[in-house]
């Protein structure tokens, strides 16, 4: 159960998120540069709670 709060509350993030990220990132170099950092860090997150550290 917890793990879908957590999941729910990054979709909701996201989504307050995104489209600022957008408009700040208007280069595609820029854009693939920063969607990957934030991959990474989804991941991370997603892995932590996975392994339930």
């Amino acid at each position: 159960m917890s793990e879908i709060i957590s999941v729910i509350f990054l979709l909701a993030v996201l989504f307050l998120v995104f489209p600022t990220f957008l408009n700040t990132n208007r280069k595609l170099k820029q854009f693939i540069t920063n969607i990957s950092i934030w991959t990474i860090i989804l991941l991370i997150i997603v892995i932590i709670i996975t392994l339930g550290i």
